[in-house]
């Protein structure tokens, strides 16, 4: 079966390894449409072509970069005339512009399509939004759920169709992987990586690293609106001289990244609009041997389960005390490292994801 899958997602490199692995699947021939870039608040992401072996990676434009809701691709009509798929996968939300123009150019041409979504919080929207919502609910052939809480919100608003949870996308063992040599003598290094955002929770971080003695060390890997405010916190706490900004890394660059770290922590805190949808750089991480800490915001406590450490989410005394303990005892540190690629492992592989992915697909064409 031919499948078009349109993501903007798909532009990060380490993502297309899930990519790989779908098209090895003998009875699916893939291609996959992406734009040239996307902007957010945490600054913009080029498309990066790593992993592009087996399937067709074709750049398609893309309307109102940036606009969440109201981005769209306006030459897939084209695309899907020219393509002529049996099936296609929309990477995006079905609240947005881009899920509902490309579920009608789908249902017009009666192709059988699927959406995917992370919304874990049942919230209601105006108009058009939830127009675009009803009408893709409608019309979906099957839907994929990036964790529990968005299956449960799909059946709440009313979808009755098949849902399948599987993450976006999870881990190249061989690429996220254990460090072969040894550390040097360093300082106790935490590590933090994605947007410098109010919901991703640094301020709590930061206030739970200043109540660690000496020496330890905080980098941070990403950009985003909070940079400036946060450099004023760090001045404030008097912990400026122990972090490390380290601005965005291309994904290929973040097993290093990882392996240079003695614990990555993702501090996340639930927002009216947003709670933790996954936690992507946990599963990173984990599969790099490094251990990780989380909130319980979301789906952390669910993506980490017994392979790492929990904190409530805002409080920086129990972040603290984490810290403390991974500071002061290796082995729990490589206890839980060890456990964390096992976790890794058995559930998160790109290879895994792309085998669910497929049965989904065949669950369709059935």
């Amino acid at each position: 079966m031919h499948v078009v899958m349109i993501s903007k997602a798909c532009i990060v490199g380490a993502y297309q390894k899930k990519l790989e692995e779908l098209a090895r699947e003998p009875d699916i021939r893939l291609t996959v449409l992406v734009p040239l870039g996307w902007k957010d608040d945490r600054g913009e992401q080029q498309l990066e072509r790593v992993f592009t072996q087996g399937y067709d990676l074709r750049v398609t434009p893309l309307a109102f970069n940036g606009r969440f809701h109201f981005h769209f691709y306006p030459r897939l009509a084209a695309d899907l005339d020219d393509l002529q798929p049996d099936m296609l996968h929309i990477d995006e939300e079905p609240y947005n512009l881009a899920t509902w123009r490309a579920m009608r150019q789908a249902v017009k041409r009666k192709i059988p399509a699927l959406f995917f979504t992370w919304q874990n919080i049942n919230r209601s929207y105006p108009p058009p939004f939830n127009w675009w919502e009803r009408y893709n609910y409608r019309h979906a052939r099957h839907v994929i759920a990036g964790n529990h809480d968005a299956a449960n919100v799909l059946r709440a608003k009313g979808f009755t169709g098949a849902i399948s949870i599987i993450a976006q996308f999870g881990v190249d063992p061989a690429l996220f992987s254990p460090s072969v040599h040894p550390h040097p003598p360093h300082p106790f290094t935490i590590g933090y990586a994605g947007g410098f955002v109010p919901a991703k929770g640094l301020d709590v971080l930061f206030r739970a690293c200043a109540r660690l003695k000496p020496p330890w060390e905080l980098h941070l890997v990403g950009a985003g609106s909070e940079e400036a405010p946060l450099h004023a916190l760090a001045a404030k706490l008097g912990i400026e001289s122990h972090i490390h900004w380290l601005g965005k890394r291309p994904s290929l660059a973040m097993p290093d990244f990882y392996r240079s770290l003695d614990v990555l922590v993702l501090p996340s805190r639930t927002m009216p609009n947003w709670k933790e949808q996954f936690g992507r750089v946990l599963v990173e991480a984990m599969a790099c041997e490094t251990p990780v800490i989380g909130s319980d915001s979301g789906e952390i406590p669910h993506v980490i389960a017994d392979a790492g450490l929990i904190f409530p989410e805002n409080n920086s005394d129990a972040l603290a005390e984490h810290l403390h303990s991974l500071q002061e005892d290796a082995a729990l540190r490589e206890g839980l490292g060890q456990r964390g690629r096992r976790r890794a492992l058995e559930h998160f592989t790109q290879a895994q994801i792309a085998r669910a992915t497929a049965q989904v697909y065949r669950q369709i064409s059935g």
